[in-house]
């Protein structure tokens, strides 16, 4: 997760627009749809319902919004199959940007 925080932490406004290389998502998109997987898995981990992320009007928050949902699910002390569910969507994401 850091890495992929790592990698769009400094990213400004026009390559977060930009589509991915392997998707037809701008990247925000893409990262978003992330960040709600990760807070999807974190609370079930916890036993609580979902609840939909906000979608900031700034997509410069988004490296912030993933940092906050990984610290979540790791909190929420989820099975490794959790775990390996949530590093292989990270993967996917990364490849994909």
């Amino acid at each position: 997760m850091e890495l992929l925080v790592r990698q769009v932490g400094h990213w400004q406004q026009g390559r977060w627009s930009g589509v991915a290389s392997a998707s037809e998502l701008p990247r925000a998109d893409l990262v978003y749809r992330l960040i709600q997987d990760i807070a999807d898995l974190a609370a079930d981990a916890e036993g609580q319902p979902r609840r939909v992320v906000p979608r900031l009007d700034n997509d410069l928050a988004l490296a912030d919004q993933l940092r906050v949902v990984a610290a979540d699910l790791l909190a929420a002390g989820p099975s490794d199959d959790v775990l390996a569910r949530a590093t292989a969507e990270v993967a996917a994401t990364r490849a994909a940007l």
